[in-house]
């Protein structure tokens, strides 16, 4: 019988997806998309997991652990329906809180810890200037990750007027 490089190995390495949440709407649509990808490569013999995680900043004024009772709280509820998302597709993911003074230096050292191969991220379509503005975090996530990232980007709200530019 022929080798076949490109079957699997026994005890192979865990691949690992990293969902970054924020409780916005856009997570939806990150979440199902890095659900789907690892069900597919499951699908496939793939041994993926999936780790979401909401990161609360805090401001450098406090300690860093400090007790932000309503940000925790909201971090609580994203990773709530994280898990219901993923557990109506039929998967099950790792969900955790951090505290951090940057979300992005977090997201970053996370994907690190974890050896994830890829992360999957939302970003809200808002403007600031006038312009398409995609924040701190994505742009910082981007330029650090060791691993792919994969961007899902909300839709141009229907009242966006475009300009002839």
């Amino acid at each position: 019988m022929a080798h076949n490089p490109f079957a699997r190995k026994e005890g192979e390495k865990q691949k690992r997806i990293l969902v970054p949440v924020k409780g916005a709407p856009v997570d939806d649509e990150a979440m199902r998309l890095a659900f789907t990808y690892a069900l597919a490569k499951k699908g496939k013999g793939r041994n993926m997991a999936v780790d979401v995680v909401y990161v609360v900043e805090v401001p450098h004024a406090l300690p860093l652990d400090a007790q932000l009772d309503d940000k925790l709280e909201r971090g609580e509820k994203a990773l709530d329906h994280a898990e219901e998302v993923a557990r109506d597709m039929g998967l099950e993911v790792d969900a955790s809180i951090m505290q951090a003074r940057s979300t992005g230096a977090a997201i970053v050292d996370m994907s690190r810890e974890t050896g994830s191969d890829l992360i999957v991220m939302a970003v809200d379509y808002h403007k600031k200037l006038g312009d398409f503005d995609l924040g701190r975090t994505l742009p910082y996530v981007l330029k650090h990750a060791p691993c792919r990232v994969w961007v899902c980007r909300a839709p141009i709200p229907e009242d966006y007027h475009y300009n002839a530019e």
